[in-house]
């Protein structure tokens, strides 16, 4: 179901061992794919990592679910940043595309997040964010409120300035949590 192949490492064995991690009580697993930053040739390369990634990914929710786990368990997928709607033609003179730090999608499953819903949008070019705007600091707080913390009472006072985890911002966004 996995695609995993033993002995051999890949992203589909880590998805397998992060199931079998959780079945333990571990608290905390992150998988992590190292081929996700294609500025040059958007064609085979990313066609090849998403077939590493989907169906692992796909399998390790659907084992979580019938085990019973997924209800206790978040799963959130992400990269570190979006990327620009444009192409860039790169000195291999392959196109690419750029990070973007306006725009960028991730998902969560499980957990206690309301499933089968879609918060956000960008305009028609995909450039910039528009309707239901989630910052970065809005994620963590709904984050942490899935986690069972209310992260305005991390605030700490130091040298005369509010601190905590998502910084002096963030909302949770209610219409997440199931």
């Amino acid at each position: 179901m996995y695609g995993s192949e033993p002995g051999k490492a890949s992203y589909a064995n880590n998805c397998l061992l992060a199931r079998r991690l959780v079945e333990r009580g571990v608290r905390f697993v992150q998988l992590y794919h190292t081929d996700w930053d294609h500025h040059a040739d958007l064609g085979q390369p990313l066609e090849q990592v998403t077939r590493e990634i989907d169906q692992p990914t796909a399998a390790l929710i659907r084992d979580l679910k019938q085990r019973g786990m997924l209800d206790h368990t978040l799963v959130i997928w992400g990269g570190e940043f979006g990327r620009t709607p444009m192409g860039e033609v790169r000195d291999s003179g392959k196109a690419g595309r750029n990070h973007h730090i306006d725009a960028y999608t991730l998902w969560m499953s499980g957990g206690g997040v309301k499933p089968g819903q879609t918060i956000g949008e960008t305009d028609e070019l995909g450039f910039s964010p528009v309707g239901d705007r989630m910052d970065v600091h809005d994620f963590h707080a709904t984050l942490l409120r899935l986690l069972g913390i209310d992260h305005t009472r991390l605030t700490t006072r130091f040298q005369g300035r509010d601190f905590r985890l998502t910084d002096v911002s963030g909302r949770v966004i209610e219409k997440v949590i199931a």
